[in-house]
Order: C-alpha cells, then sequence, then structure tokens
C-alpha cells in the first residue's frame, strides 16, 4: 500500500499536466491515515489527524518516518511571498473538502515538491472486494465477518452482512434490468468488508478514495480518429460515485468523515446514531432508517405504557449504542422515568465484564425492566452472563434494534430471552428476494467471494474444495498461523481457518438449497439496503436527464421512465446481463460534484418502493421513522419461539399489552423502586429519585403533585381523589329545620298572646284598671314585648345585610323597651309610695306624659350605643369555621360584641329589680310591683343561664340561634304572663271587679291611693 503511494506522489511530480495539486493533497490524506492505521495509531489520533500547509510536508513524512522506520529524502520548495501570506496555513479533516480546495488553489502556482525515495518494510495483500464493472460504480461497506480478538477480522462470517451485500447486488441487477431507470446506462459495484471494526472500515474506504484518484480526465487525451475516447469497464474505470454503508454507526461515523473529503456521498442502511444527522459534520451523509433519537422515545413509550418507572440500561461502547441510550436518558429524565444503574459493554469486554454487568444489576432488584441499546454480538453475550447468573427472577427486556428480531442471537438463550420486548425497524418481507437467495449456491454464486463462508456456516458443512483430510489438519493450521503472522493485520480472508474447518465434520451436498427449515430468515435491513441502491438510481437518474439529455428527449424520456414509478417485480432481473463497450454517461456526469449531487439529487427523490412504502429523505438526510414492537414467546404446543408482533410506532405508540408474554410470569411484571402511592398520599424521597415512602394528605388538602399536599383552603374540601376541592355547602338555619320551628312556634304564639292582650286593652281603655295600670306605659311595654317577639324571625332568617341590622336593632332596642317601661313604672310607684307617708304634696314627673318621656329617653340611650356598634363594626355576613368540613353564614357580630351590646339592658334589669324589692309591701290592691319584681327574678334567671349557655354553643350554630331566640322569647314572655295575665283575668272573668273602689279600700294608705291615682287619671 505505501509503496503504491510512493508511487502515486512520483507520478504526480513529474506528471503534473496530468494530476493537479488536489489531488497530490488527497494522496498526502490518504497516506497520513494509512500510516497511522497500519502503524497502530489509536482510533482518537485517526479521527482527528491535521494536515499543515505544503512547507511542512517535510515535519510530516519526518514523523510518518519515526512511527514507520521509514525513509524519506525530499526537497521542498514554496514561494516565500505565498508563504508569507498564508502563516495560518492549515486544515484538519474535519475542515472539509472546500477548506482543502482554498488552500491548494491559493498554493498551486507556488507549490514544487519533489519526493526523490520512499521506502518501506511492511508489505499487505490485496484485499478481497465484490467487484462489478458499470458505467458509474457504487460503493458498499457491509460487516460481512465479526470483529476478531487481536486482529482486525474474526473468522466467524455475519449473516447479517451477507445478507445485506446480497440485497445490494440483487437491487443493481434489477435497476440495470430496468429499461425505464438509468436507461443504456449499468451500474457497477465495489463491495469491501468492514469485519464490524470502525478502524478498519476507514482503512477499507481508502480504496473508494484510491478510485476517484485514479480516474483519468478524458478531456486530456485526444483519439487519432478525433472520436471522444472511452474508458474500459473495470473495476478502476471510473471513480466511485456514492457509498451504501456503513451498518454501524460507529463505522459510518468514521467513513463519512473521510468520504466528505473527497465529496462522496454515502446512504447507510443501518447506521441510526443520532450525531450522524448534524450536517455541519457530515454534510454527504444520509440514511433510509431514521435516527434512534425516535428508537429512545418510542422505547420509552413502551416503558411508560407498561407502567415501569424504575429500569437498568446496558449499552455498547461506541457512536450506537453511547448516543442512543443518551437520547433514551434525556427523554425518561423528562418524562419521570427513574435510572436504577446504567452500564457500559467495552468494546473489547470479555465474560468477567459481562457477568459484572449482571452482577451490578442485581444489586437493583426492584429494577426488573433492563433496557439494551446495544450491538447484536453484545446483547448475546448480556444474555449468556444472566444465564450464568442463573437468576432466580429473571429481568425483563426491552431492546433496540440491535436486537431486533433475530433468531440466530438467542439460539440456547430462548429461556432467558423469553418475553423479551424488541424494537425494530418496520420493513416487510421482500418475496421476490427470498426466491432470489434460495435459488443462489456456491456454483452460481461467483461474484460473492465470501458465500462460501456463508454457506459452510448455514448448513455446517465444509465444502468440497475446501475439505482438508484429518492427516493434514495439524500442518495446515501451523501453515494458516504461519501465513498470519508474515502478513500484516489487513490480510485477506479467503482462506478460511483451519480450526474453524476442523468445527464441521461433513462436506456439503451439492442439493443443500437456503430455506426456512436451515434458518434462513430475510434480514431486517434488507428494505432499506434496496432502497438505498434504488434512491442512488433515481437521482442519478434524474442528473442524467439534466445534464446528458437534450431538452426535446427529456419529454420522451419521462413517458417512458414513468411505468418504473412503480417498479413491478421481475423474477426474471437477478443476475446481470452482458455489458456494452461503451459508457453512456456523459463527461459532465461522470465528473458532476458529489456535493451538489447530494443536496440537489439525492435528498430529493421521492418514490414507492418495492414493498409499496415511501421512501424520502428530510433535510438531515433522514429516512421515516416506522417500528414494530416485538414480543419474543414460545410457540403454542411446541418447544421453538418466534418474534411476534404486537404493536407499532410511528409518531405514537400502538401497543396491545394483552398479547405480550412474560418470562415466568402471567401477569404485567413491576419494575419500580416503590409502588405508587394511593390516593391521597404523597412521596417522600428515599435515595434513588423513584424510592419513596407514600405519606397521607391531611383530609383538608389534596395533591398538588406526587410530593407535595396543598391545603384547599377554608370553605373547600378535596374530592374522593383528593386531585382538586370542590366548595363545602354553606350552613345556616333553614325555615324548615327542627331549629327553626321550635323558636317559631314560640314566637308565634307570643305575638299571638301579646296581640289578643294590646286588643283587650284597647277594648277596655277607660276601664278603671287599665287606668290604674297605667295606659301608656303598658302600651309601651305591650309593644316591646311584641318586638321582643319579632325579632326570632330575623334572627332565623339567612343572614343578610337587612337581617343582620334587624337583629342588632331588634335584640337590644326590644329589651331596653320593656326593661325601660318597667324602670320608669316600679321608679313612679315607689316614688309615690315612699313619699305618701311622709308628705301630701304632688310629686314631680310623675303625669303619664313625664313617664312616655322618661321611658323614651331610656330607650334612646340603646338606640344610641346600636348605632354606635354598627358605625364601629359595620353590619355583613361572614362565614363562620368552627371546623374544615363546615361553612356557616352568619352575620358580622361577634360573640363579645353581641354582650357588650346588652350591657345597658343588663343594667335596666338591675334597677329594676331593686326597685320591684324596694315595691314589695304595697296595698294588695295596687300589687302590681309584686308582679313586676316575680317578672324580674324570673327575667335575672332567664338571662344567668342564658349567657353560658349562648358562649357555651358557640361551635353549634344552629343550637346557639335557637337558644337566643327561646330566651328572648322567654324573658318576652314573663313580662307577658306575670305583668298581664291578672289583669286579663279580670277583664275577660270578673269584670264586676274591673271598678274604682277596689283599688282604694284600705284607710291606712287612702291618701297615697288618692295621689296615686289622680296622678292616673290626670
Amino acid at each position: 500500500m505505501l509503496l503504491w503511494v510512493k508511487s502515486k506522489i512520483i507520478s504526480s511530480a513529474q506528471k503534473l499536466h496530468l494530476y493537479s495539486i488536489r489531488e497530490i493533497f488527497h494522496i498526502l490524506i490518504i497516506l497520513s491515515i494509512e500510516i497511522q492505521i497500519l502503524c497502530g495509531a489509536e482510533r482518537k489520533e485517526t479521527a482527528s489527524f491535521t494536515y499543515m500547509d505544503t512547507a511542512e510536508v517535510p515535519i510530516i513524512l519526518k514523523d510518518i518516518q519515526s512511527k514507520c522506520s521509514a525513509e524519506f529524502v525530499t526537497t521542498t520548495t514554496t514561494d516565500k511571498n505565498q508563504i508569507n501570506s498564508n502563516n495560518n496555513f492549515r486544515s484538519t479533516i474535519y475542515t472539509g473538502y472546500e477548506e482543502g480546495k482554498r488552500i491548494i488553489n491559493k498554493s498551486d502556482s507556488s507549490i514544487n515538491t519533489k519526493f526523490v525515495r520512499l521506502t518501506s518494510t511492511p508489505s499487505s495483500q490485496d484485499m478481497i472486494s465484490v467487484i462489478l464493472p458499470g458505467d458509474i460504480i457504487l460503493g458498499g461497506l457491509f460487516p460481512v465477518h465479526e470483529k476478531g480478538e487481536g486482529v482486525p477480522c474474526g473468522p466467524k462470517v455475519y449473516n447479517r452482512g451477507v445478507h445485506r451485500l446480497e440485497a445490494m447486488l440483487y437491487a443493481i441487477d434489477r435497476v440495470n434490468d430496468d429499461s425505464t431507470l438509468l436507461p443504456d446506462i449499468t451500474l457497477g459495484v465495489h463491495i469491501l468488508d468492514t469485519c464490524s471494526r470502525d478502524t478498519y472500515a476507514l482503512n477499507q474506504s481508502l480504496q473508494f478514495v484510491r478510485s476517484s484518484l485514479n480516474n483519468l480526465d478524458a478531456s486530456a487525451f485526444e483519439c487519432t480518429d478525433a472520436s471522444v475516447p472511452h474508458l474500459r469497464k473495470n473495476a478502476s474505470s471510473g471513480p466511485v460515485f456514492g457509498v451504501i454503508g456503513g451498518s454501524y454507526s460507529s463505522v459510518s461515523l468514521q467513513v463519512a468523515n473521510l468520504l466528505r473529503l473527497f465529496h462522496i456521498p454515502q446512504i447507510s442502511p443501518a447506521s441510526t446514531a443520532k450525531t450522524l444527522s448534524d450536517k455541519t459534520r457530515f454534510d454527504l451523509f444520509a440514511r433510509t432508517v431514521p435516527p434512534d433519537t425516535f428508537q429512545s422515545i418510542a422505547l420509552v413509550d413502551i416503558i411508560k405504557c407498561l407502567n415501569w418507572s424504575y429500569v437498568s440500561t446496558i449499552h455498547s461502547e461506541g457512536s450506537y449504542g453511547e448516543y442512543g441510550i443518551e437520547a433514551f436518558h434525556k427523554e425518561a429524565s423528562e418524562r419521570n422515568l427513574c435510572i436504577a444503574a446504567s452500564e457500559k459493554v467495552p468494546s473489547a469486554a470479555d465474560d468477567k465484564i459481562f457477568d459484572s454487568i449482571i452482577a451490578k444489576l442485581q444489586k437493583k432488584p426492584s429494577a426488573r425492566g433492563v433496557v439494551l441499546f446495544t450491538r447484536a454480538e453484545d446483547a448475546r453475550r448480556v444474555l449468556l452472563a444472566a444465564k450464568r447468573a442463573n437468576l432466580s427472577h429473571p429481568f425483563h427486556w426491552i431492546a433496540s434494534d440491535g436486537w431486533g428480531k433475530q433468531q440466530k442471537l438467542l439460539v440456547g438463550l430462548e429461556d432467558i430471552a423469553e418475553g423479551a420486548i424488541t424494537v425494530e425497524l418496520q420493513s416487510e418481507i421482500i418475496e421476490d428476494f427470498d426466491r432470489y437467495m434460495t435459488q443462489l449456491t456456491p456454483l452460481t454464486n461467483t461474484r460473492n467471494p465470501w458465500f462460501e463462508e456463508y454457506w459452510e456456516d448455514t448448513f455446517n458443512c465444509v465444502l468440497s474444495k475446501n475439505y482438508i483430510p484429518s492427516n493434514l489438519q495439524k500442518h495446515d493450521i501451523s501453515m494458516q498461523k504461519t501465513k498470519r503472522l508474515a502478513s500484516n493485520h489487513n490480510n485477506d480472508f479467503k482462506l478460511y481457518a483451519s480450526s474453524t474447518i476442523n468445527n464441521h465434520s461433513r462436506l456439503c451436498d451439492e442439493s443443500l438449497r437456503l430455506s426456512d427449515k436451515v434458518g434462513y430468515e430475510q434480514e431486517s435491513k434488507t428494505q432499506f439496503v434496496i432502497d438505498a441502491v434504488y434512491a442512488f438510481a433515481h437521482a442519478l437518474h434524474k442528473l442524467h436527464k439534466d445534464l446528458c439529455l437534450p431538452r426535446s428527449n427529456q419529454n420522451d424520456e419521462i413517458t417512458s421512465g414513468s411505468a418504473k414509478r412503480l417498479h413491478r417485480h421481475n423474477p426474471s432481473a437477478w443476475y446481470r446481463k452482458p455489458l456494452d463497450s461503451e459508457s453512456h454517461a456523459c463527461p459532465e456526469m461522470a465528473n458532476y460534484d458529489g456535493k451538489d449531487f447530494y443536496n440537489n439529487y439525492l435528498l430529493n427523490v421521492s418514490f414507492i418502493d418495492l414493498t409499496g412504502s415511501v421512501v424520502k429523505f428530510d433535510r438531515q438526510g433522514d429516512g421515516l421513522a416506522r417500528y414494530d414492537i416485538l414480543n419474543y414467546q414460545r410457540l403454542e404446543n411446541s418447544t421453538g419461539y418466534q418474534y411476534k408482533v404486537v404493536g407499532k410506532w410511528f409518531k405514537e405508540l400502538e401497543l396491545n399489552i394483552a398479547d405480550v408474554v412474560w418470562n415466568k410470569e402471567y401477569d404485567l411484571p413491576t419494575s419500580a423502586c416503590s409502588l405508587p402511592c394511593e390516593l391521597g398520599m404523597i412521596k417522600k424521597q428515599q435515595g434513588d429519585t423513584c424510592c419513596w415512602i407514600c405519606d397521607n394528605c391531611e383530609p383538608y388538602e389534596y395533591v398538588l403533585n406526587e410530593f407535595t399536599c396543598k391545603d384547599c383552603g377554608p370553605g373547600y374540601w378535596p374530592y374522593s381523589d383528593k386531585l382538586s376541592c370542590y366548595a363545602l355547602e354553606v350552613k345556616y338555619i333553614r325555615w324548615q329545620s327542627l331549629f327553626a320551628l321550635i323558636p317559631l312556634a314560640i314566637a308565634s304564639l307570643g305575638i299571638i298572646m301579646t296581640v289578643a292582650v294590646i286588643a283587650l286593652f284597647a277594648q277596655n281603655h277607660d276601664t278603671p284598671l287599665v287606668r290604674a295600670s297605667g295606659r301608656e306605659l303598658s302600651y309601651t311595654l305591650l309593644f316591646g314585648i311584641l318586638f321582643c317577639y319579632c325579632n326570632t324571625f330575623a334572627l332565623i332568617a339567612k343572614p343578610t345585610i337587612i337581617s343582620c341590622v334587624l337583629q342588632r336593632f331588634g335584640i337590644g332596642v326590644g329589651f331596653s323597651i320593656i326593661y325601660s317601661a318597667l324602670l320608669t313604672k316600679t321608679n313612679r310607684i315607689s316614688r309615690i309610695f315612699h313619699s305618701a307617708s311622709k308628705s301630701a304634696q304632688r310629686l314631680k314627673y310623675i303625669s303619664p306624659q313625664s313617664q312616655v318621656v322618661i321611658t323614651v329617653s331610656l330607650i334612646a340611650v340603646q338606640v344610641l350605643i346600636t348605632m354606635i356598634w354598627m358605625i364601629v363594626e359595620p353590619p355583613g355576613t361572614r362565614f363562620y369555621y368552627p371546623d374544615r368540613t363546615e361553612v356557616i353564614l352568619k352575620c358580622k357580630i361577634q360573640d363579645m360584641s353581641f354582650l357588650f351590646s346588652q350591657l345597658y339592658n343588663m343594667i335596666l334589669i338591675m334597677i329594676c329589680t331593686i326597685y320591684a324589692i324596694k315595691t314589695r309591701k304595697i296595698p294588695e290592691n295596687f300589687n302590681e310591683s309584686k308582679f313586676i319584681g316575680f317578672t324580674m327574678y324570673t327575667t335575672c334567671i332567664i338571662w344567668l343561664a342564658f349567657v353560658p349557655i349562648y358562649f357555651g354553643t358557640g361551635n353549634s350554630h344552629e343550637i346557639q340561634i335557637t337558644t337566643l331566640c327561646i330566651s328572648i322569647s322567654l324573658s318576652a314572655s314573663v313580662a307577658l304572663i306575670c305583668l298581664y295575665s291578672p289583669k286579663v283575668y279580670i277583664l275577660v272573668f270578673h269584670p264586676d271587679k274591673n271598678v274604682r273602689k277596689l283599688t282604694m279600700n284600705s284607710a291606712v294608705y287612702r291618701r297615697s291611693a288618692v295621689a296615686l291615682a289622680g296622678g292616673t287619671m290626670g
């Protein structure tokens, strides 16, 4: 390889008319990459190598010499002026092709570098590849072999890689056989094995770059007959126009960085790393599959649908696993899904590392769900470690498309993998491709150099030409080892290791064919490989139409090509037709810039593929995100297993949980650190984010969020689900309640009795008894009693501003009317009978008019007090909350304010009681004072009992109001009955006693009686 680079550099120096400075610069890039790969440079070094200006080429070569023991002698001349104007003359692989082009163009006229001698000791054999000549060459990168231990490629063939390689060949055959798509233009291929390793794939990709540099500009030649020269159609006849691959994201990341420098567009049928959507870094990369961002969302959707909140994750080292799990963790954190443990599988992991990963997962027994974002081989080794651990409680696997629906991955591990839910890109079986594969044999499929290995691995047999007799096996093993030690680690693997041959005990029968009976199953990415080929074909078809066809012929081209949109299956289109000798791709098409082709044609293709699905790219070059959700299940009445489609994902999840089976469980398993809290309970964190204890909210609180209780507030109560609150029913005394009916009945009876007495007194207005009782004060007293009875209605009514004003005014003024009249009357009687024994002089202020004035004055004091109270504490309503379950509508009256408002009435009662005691010994015919005394004694008892009852029932609104109403009515009833029942009795039953003489039959108090009578009648 290095000798090839040497020859290129020498040739470039001697024939500058054929090779431009840009080509020489690219050769230096290839040289640097190959030196670093061949000399065992670290992968990170390979991804970040730096290129200096041409003045620094000796430094680069000296560095290469120190690494590989190569001897270089160089002579470099550079224009000083050009050097001075380009002091920062530097470019990296990430700078891209445009920067390199700019640098080269600036320096083209001043660089004249000559390489005198280059020698290198390592040697290597040519790489094995699939080469089919054509007018336009498409490269292919597929993992035909698994990666080896200590060497780039392992001896074991990777079935998925072989299937994808054959899918590309199948698609190329169909396009070449289609007369309406790229008519008269043949697609060729150059397919390489990546061995599932990124650094090896990068080295392999250099063959595509060399093919581009080998392409000569035909305009520099002229035939003797003046015709345009044509190149022969072989593997190196033209540049690789585009590349299909790689499969692993880590491979695509490395290869895309290289191909973009040479403007070679790339379409991957399987790489799903999110970072590949970054067009600032991978501006020529596209894929027929979606990025892992959508797959991560689908995985989180599945876990949330299963009501799991606590899972562990395992991911592979590399871009696929690391970027995929990063997107998963981000989506999980946004949706309150907790990660118990997150383990990474190193690239060179052994069984001990996998066993330690399982051991770490076992330390989180509550996290029974395990998410795998791994490569297929890593997923298998995780399952092997789980089997070695002999788990009593198996894990429930949720896997990405790295596991997908591969059957061979689970051979011998079916019992461990049972119940796994996997995600696979939604793809359809292409039956025509299955027919194509079932007709392939090692004899007929000679264009695929790895098909023999695949055949022997599938049928566990040895082809006759590879069979080694037992007596020669030992010698062959040593010979193979010798060959490998002598060769570079880039050796081809055409010779199958004899240690592998030893494992096959029989020769392959020529009648063997691929079928589902021998485990053949169409690989899930087959559709996407074919779509990638057709995407290139459609883009090239449009390019050919725009550049190579005259405008007048384009309508005919469109008409003839319309039938191709449907891509009808043609089973005969499996093998290539013989090639013509001439290329029908015009020079403009062959030399068209790959970057412009990518942006203007490739990203704009849209067609219906062989399965009837729409194929197109978004502006990031990503395909549509559609996934199947699979469940690995045991077949009924069988020991076999299958993947069953239990759901789909396209923008949102559709999962039929009833169809999902689980490993050793019948019901949906739980994967949670702590069980969900019951209604009305919140979480209190303990340790991990998803580990908590549940705590009850207070009865009056609702659950604001899973960690917080919030008070509903006074007058509100939470619903039974504790998610929100409702307004409590406002309580007040209803007219139909027992607490209202009893006081209303008493008050109504009192009102009737009072009105009856008033009517009786009015009927006997001028009789001696009524006149002797003091008509004015009697009527005033009766009005006060009636007012007190009416207060019951104001107290029971629904509290409003009006009813509250009536309550304040009615209670205080009603009592003041009664006791002011009684006080005036007892004071008048006391003064008359106490002064009668001392003097016959007529007393002042004993006339009826004076008595009324005195009574009104006393009442006015209470009215004034009430008015001041209303000003200090304006009337209104308020809500009273005796506890959190009740809301009572009351008047805005504080209990102590009400007590103070009755203080004046209490003083009146006390004075009346004193006067009643003083006048207890008056004559029998004037013994009204005795009834007044009895009234006052009873009133005092009632009030003494009322005060503690009223304040003691403050928490029971109904009892408090009822007690107040009854107390007021009793006070009024005592005054009515005690003061007026004797008079009513005489007026009704003994009217004969209603005469004047009965009021003055005492000689002792005759003079006093005359004075009293005179005052009354006057």
